[in-house]
């Protein structure tokens, strides 16, 4: 990378401007990370040793803690070192190593809540053809597509963004690299190139979110003509934890990046950036389990095993 010789290491944004709040910010990044840890962790334990939860939607469910603890591994840590040991630094290479697996948990997070979507299409509209549509090697080559097109998108955007020349100093306007502060660092008329590539991927994934509607549509109108109201109620339920997951993703992350540039302030940023990187970690084993009696009891009968043994 043509940069590498120029540039050693970049500056992020600092949380805070005094120790005490440094501190706090250590603490509540401590916490959230934690919470991350234990709720995906046994979302993972559970599925993978609970047998009777061997079906396709346990299956990406699984997928999705492990996209959760990627993205929350790949950028809490360096800012709680930062915040302890108040630092900005990263280097070049832990920047651009960042940048990519943050692109890459992200990106198969949203492909995998795409795939999701599909599943409870599946069951809730063809509940005849769930078998069929969704067997164990459907579900593998769907899992294996989002992951490898996760790395692909990542492995471009990051070659691409780090092959730009800085002209603007090596300060970033946030607590982890991100493309957007790339760029901004990039002189005015080089990264016309990665703009290009952001439409393709924006365009993308706009086709990703208008399947994840179109489903919803489907499944909305599915449920509806359901008799029963227990029934209604069970199809909901199976479908709420999905919706609030996709929602907060999806929202926080939209304003995030085309919020009017009006009301834009480091504060800001920084709060919506942990809002759409850092919590839904945290929230979607809590979304999940809350709503899902099976992986409810099988994450307790867990917990009071491990709890036994110890």
């Amino acid at each position: 990378m043509s940069n590498r010789s120029s540039i050693s290491y970049f500056l992020l944004l600092a949380l805070a401007d005094t120790w005490q709040l440094q501190l706090l910010h250590f603490c509540l990044l401590l916490g959230i990370s934690l919470a991350a840890l234990l709720g995906n962790g046994l979302i993972i334990s559970a599925v993978a040793c609970g047998h009777h939860l061997h079906t396709p939607m346990f299956f990406f469910l699984l997928n999705l803690a492990l996209s959760d603890l990627g993205s929350i591994c790949t950028t809490v840590p360096k800012a709680m070192h930062n915040s302890l040991w108040d630092t900005r630094d990263i280097s070049y290479t832990g920047c651009a190593a960042q940048l990519f697996f943050f692109v890459f948990f992200m990106s198969a997070e949203y492909f995998l809540l795409t795939v999701m979507s599909y599943d409870r299409y599946v069951s809730i509209c063809k509940p005849l053809h769930y078998g069929t549509l969704l067997g164990s090697r459907a579900c593998a080559h769907m899992a294996a597509t989002a992951w490898g097109s996760a790395f692909l998108n990542a492995l471009m955007h990051t070659a691409n963004a780090f092959s730009l020349p800085l002209c603007k100093g090596n300060a970033l306007g946030h607590f982890f690299c991100e493309i957007p502060q790339i760029l901004k660092l990039s002189c005015a008329t080089s990264y016309l190139r990665e703009l290009r590539l952001l439409a393709i991927s924006a365009c993308l994934f706009s086709g990703f979110f208008v399947f994840i509607v179109f489903s919803y549509v489907q499944i909305f109108r599915a449920v509806l003509r359901i008799p029963s109201e227990q029934g209604r109620h069970k199809a909901f339920s199976t479908c709420l934890p999905h919706l609030v997951v996709v929602s907060l993703f999806i929202t926080t992350a939209v304003f995030s990046h085309l919020k009017p540039p009006s009301i834009s302030s480091p504060s800001l940023d920084v709060t919506l950036s942990v809002l759409y990187s850092v919590v839904p970690p945290a929230l979607n084993p809590l979304f999940y389990s809350l709503r899902n009696q099976e992986l409810k009891a099988a994450v307790w009968k867990l917990m009071i095993g491990w709890f036994q043994k110890h």
